[in-house]
């Protein structure tokens, strides 16, 4: 087994080798791209120089646009029309901090965030961090998986057991591409994301919603009364998804291998790039569910919308049938791309706190367990996206709290190490979201709905 080296706790140590990801064949061709850009060798034009480092956040961003989005937006659209616009603006600054902290920390140290977790904290604490990780990741499959049954329901009428198979067996094809390397499957990721982008730009188009009234509403912070508080606390405690916190610093982790401190600064502007541009996308598509369902039931007279069945079923008298499809597009290329996702932060969980790994088609059935369970008993699709997001509420602090740790430490991150502001800023943004996270399970457990 080959030995690697670290930096940790003052002192060097080894480590047992490169993570899931890591591993893999590297596209040879995007990483000798990249370094002549980093190098300053390069001679193609900005976008040129761009393309081989945009990626990781991209794939992280799906988090952000999965079926769970579809029906925080979808309600808050339907309820109070353009109202809180300004959370989906918020929520995307923060996340945009919070993915930016995990790339920085897998580029910096070599090391993802589940390793460094390993390595730093004592046994107990690194087996009980792992166990929390681990059922975040299915509940976060859970909701991914569910969502994409739903839309091929939708779509085709396959009863919802059997669209859960369809579904489990089009993400495990998909996953089988990440073995020609990291690039051809980036590149899936980012393809869904297009459709689910032009869906809803066509979306839009269709419904024709006013600019002027989303203007008034995007920057400014407004509530109408006490319900419209909460949604928006739904909205902001859900934007930080555990499993790519982790997942994002294992992407970046030793994507583009370089030493030298001034590339690496050169190489953390390219990737503070990638994390606006993906999550500005990711914003804007979340943006776009919400005016499109504002603009379809809330000025129509039906702010009780609350599913996503109803909202496709609601859409084709309203606005056609190319609105129906087009939702269901979205959602199914949400709910495909966010398993991908969902499965392959899976894998760096488990090597990363315990060094194993398991067969990506055994983790695939099992991750499928839950999900198959919820369409199987007929639960309501829609409830069980919400208790998945309570779940995920549990496991984010062990996520966001270590990644601001080592993101400040000087012995781990070098002179890439945050500067007391940036701390201060994703401080804060931990406080809030975890927060709201818990503001939340107090209201559901006291059986108030979401």
């Amino acid at each position: 087994m080959e030995e690697h080296r670290y930096r940790g706790n003052g002192e060097t140590r080894a480590w047992e080798g490169p993570s899931a990801l890591g591993a893999r064949r590297a596209d040879a061709r995007t990483v000798a791209a990249a370094l002549e850009v980093l190098a300053g060798r390069s001679r193609r034009g900005l976008l040129g120089r761009l393309i081989p480092f945009l990626g990781p956040a991209f794939v992280a961003s799906v988090a952000y646009m999965d079926p769970g989005n579809f029906a925080t937006n979808i309600q808050a659209g339907a309820r109070y029309g353009y109202l809180l616009l300004w959370v989906v603006l918020a929520s995307n600054l923060m996340a945009m901090l919070v993915q930016y902290l995990s790339a920085k920390l897998g580029m910096a140290t070599g090391r993802n965030l589940a390793q460094l977790c390993r390595d730093q904290f004592p046994c107990p604490v690194v087996w009980g961090m792992w166990a929390v990780a681990e059922v975040v990741a299915m509940a976060t499959d859970l909701a991914e998986f569910v969502g994409a049954a739903v839309a091929l329901n939708l779509l085709f009428h396959i009863p919802l057991p059997l669209a859960g198979l369809v579904t489990g067996l089009i993400t495990f094809t998909i996953l089988q591409i990440e073995q020609a390397g990291f690039r051809p499957l980036e590149m899936v990721i980012m393809l869904f994301v297009a459709v689910i982008g032009l869906s809803y730009l066509a979306e839009l188009f269709l419904i024709r919603p006013d600019p002027a009234r989303i203007a008034q509403h995007i920057f400014i912070p407004r509530f109408s009364d006490t319900e419209s508080v909460l949604l928006a606390s739904g909205i902001l405690g859900a934007t930080v998804m555990p499993h790519v916190i982790f997942l994002h610093s294992a992407l970046t982790q030793n994507r583009i291998p370089i030493a030298d401190v001034e590339r690496k600064r050169r190489l953390l502007r390219m990737e503070r790039i990638d994390v606006v541009i993906a999550m500005g996308i990711a914003g804007l598509i979340n943006a776009a569910i919400m005016i499109a369902a504002a603009a379809a039931f809330h000025f129509a007279g039906l702010p009780e919308i609350g599913t996503l069945e109803e909202a496709y079923r609601t859409l084709i008298p309203l606005l056609g049938p190319l609105a129906g499809v087009l939702f269901a597009v979205a959602l199914l290329a949400s709910g495909l791309s966010s398993s991908v996702v969902g499965t392959m932060a899976g894998q760096e969980i488990m090597q990363g706190f315990l060094h194993r790994r398991i067969p990506v088609g055994v983790r695939r059935l099992v991750t499928m367990l839950p999900s198959m369970v919820v369409l199987g008993m007929g639960w309501d699709p829609t409830r069980s996206l919400v208790i998945s997001q309570v779940v995920l509420s549990f496991g984010l602090p062990f996520a966001l709290v270590p990644l601001i740790l080592f993101t400040a430490r000087e012995d781990l991150m070098g002179p890439l190490r945050n500067r007391p502001l940036t701390t201060a800023l994703a401080g804060l943004v931990a406080t809030l979201v975890i927060g709201l996270n818990l503001f939340l399970l107090y209201r559901l457990l006291h059986g108030s709905p979401v």
